[in-house]
Formats: structure tokens, C-alpha cells, sequence
């Protein structure tokens, strides 16, 4: 199997803002504001990367959020 094959076979290691929308609950606009603050602040309760206007939320440290943890 090459490694693109193998790279795309696996699962995700980050959250989509629609991924998080639908995980909490809330609106679009809601959602992407929410991220927009957590990606600002100086400590965030969980990792938020931008990649120009597109945010990505790696799993784990998400999951360890709302968790609790």
C-alpha cells in the first residue's frame, strides 16, 4: 500500500469546526466564535490551530476538555 493510501485510510487526529458544532451543540456562528476566543486566549482550556480562516481542534486535546481532565 503506498503511503498516501495509507495516510488518507487513517481516521482524523483533529475536530472540524462543524465537528465541534454538532459535539456541543451550538450554532455555526456560535461555534466558530467560541474557537476564535480559545484560539486567542492567553492559557485556552484546549488547542485550536488556524489555518488562514479554517480552524482545526487536534482530538486530544479536546477530548481531555470535556472530559474534564
Amino acid at each position: 500500500m503506498s503511503e498516501a493510501k495509507a495516510i488518507g485510510s487513517e481516521e482524523r487526529q483533529v475536530y472540524f469546526a462543524s465537528d465541534i458544532q454538532k459535539i456541543l451543540g451550538i450554532g455555526r456562528s456560535k461555534c466558530y466564535y467560541f474557537l476564535s476566543e480559545v484560539y486567542q486566549s492567553d492559557t485556552p482550556i484546549f488547542r485550536v490551530i488556524k489555518v488562514g480562516k479554517l480552524f482545526r481542534v487536534p482530538k486530544d486535546s479536546f477530548n481531555a476538555w470535556i472530559n474534564g481532565e
